[in-house]
């Protein structure tokens, strides 16, 4: 799991635009996967349950598939900010909107150390949650879980894997 989801965060340190050379599984493959469970739970319920009972739960279900699209999309939109030439018009109006993460707001994550806005589908709670403390807080607790301080060793993980 670790070389999944890990690695690429923390290569993407060492070399911002990385993520803009890979391809479309290697961005999203692992995000999508994790839709899996959540998609198949509303697809049997679709199947399953009376309309009467499927109408009940819209706004689960909304929300379900909401989250799903917008896990299974986030290394998409994370790979957009930091792709300067070439993306498609929509892309660019939906972050110029702030709807997805506009470049200039994640460019504040890129300043060394790299310790602040790690939001990266919409950006929406990067100010508030630095704000609560919220990320001093994660890699606190991080490091007393694990022992591993946080960006500490991020040239190890850039290492490609085997």
């Amino acid at each position: 799991m670790s070389q999944n989801f890990i690695r690429p965060f923390r290569e993407h340190h060492i070399d911002p635009t990385s993520i803009t050379r890979h391809d479309f599984i290697e961005t999203n493959g692992d995000n999508f996967m994790l839709t899996v469970p959540g998609l198949t739970y509303m697809t049997w319920n679709f199947c399953t349950k009376s309309n009467e009972e499927v109408q009940s739960n819209y706004y689960w279900f909304a929300y379900l598939y909401l989250l799903a699209l917008f896990v299974a999309l986030t290394n998409q939109i994370h790979k957009w900010s930091h792709t300067y030439f070439g993306l498609p018009r929509w892309v660019t109006i939906l972050q110029d909107l702030h709807i997805i993460l506009p470049k200039r707001h994640h460019r504040i994550h890129h300043v060394a150390p790299h310790e602040t806005y790690f939001c990266i589908t919409t950006g929406w709670l990067n100010y508030p949650l630095e704000k609560l403390g919220f990320w001093t807080l994660m890699e606190y607790l991080i490091e007393v879980g694990s022992g591993c301080r946080p960006r500490a060793d991020d040239f190890k993980w850039a290492q490609k894997r085997e």
